[in-house]
């Protein structure tokens, strides 16, 4: 595992992990994040696995990460990644733009999918939604510290149902109180969404699936 040194001193960056088994493409990425003043470099992982352990050690705030590496895929890391960290931004690259890997990479929560290369101003592209993201849970009001505070609380009881797959009354409860914040990750809602077609709540699934097309 490859992990790079950062100056403490430099605050209020985007924390930004990549992941990929080509030392090529983690150089060339590195090179474009130097030139954007507003990410942060915090660390390198070679495979899936790594890449866990830096997330859950180094939290970032996003992670570029390849589909296909050796130990572990980048899709099958994004799931479990997703329920340790549900609000860490994930872009999925690949080399190839196939529709199944494409499908299952919006499946398992990737924010953004890119085929490889990719030049510099598509990585700007996305690194601006991830920063208008975070710029806009930072400018909510004062008045939403405690349910921020209570989202913290359900977060960490959604991931227990969520791992555990439970979709009665309690974990159903838990869903629909994320759901509310106008502000809830995409993840939660899709979680509420599988819980709804298991329970064949279909109008409330029609509501949540509209409200999902309209995520950017």
């Amino acid at each position: 595992m490859s992990q790079v040194q950062v100056d403490s001193t430099r605050t209020g960056q985007l924390r930004v992990i990549i992941a990929d088994d080509i030392l090529a493409t983690r150089h060339s990425t590195s090179l474009m994040l130097n030139l954007l003043p507003e990410t942060e470099l915090v660390g390198t992982a070679t495979n899936g696995a790594e890449a866990i352990q830096l997330v859950q050690k180094l939290r970032p705030e996003l992670l570029i990460m390849d589909v296909n590496m050796p130990k572990m895929d980048g899709i099958s890391a994004l799931m479990e990644i997703r329920q340790l960290c549900p609000e860490l931004k994930c872009l999925l690259i690949s080399s190839e733009r196939d529709e199944v890997v494409l499908s299952k990479a919006k499946k398992a929560g990737a924010f953004h999918f890119l085929v490889k290369p990719f030049t510099s101003e598509e990585l700007i592209e996305v690194i601006t939604r991830v920063i208008q993201s975070r710029e806009s849970r930072k400018s909510r009001p004062a008045t939403g510290q405690l349910r921020d505070r209570r989202d913290v609380h359900l977060r960490q009881l959604a991931a227990t149902y969520a791992k555990s797959h439970r979709t009665d009354d309690e974990a159903l409860a838990v869903f629909e109180e994320l759901a509310e914040n106008p502000y809830c990750d995409e993840y939660w809602l899709k979680s509420l969404a599988m819980i709804y077609v298991i329970r064949m709540k279909w109008s409330k699934l029609k509501e949540l699936a509209a409200r999902l097309e309209e995520q950017p």
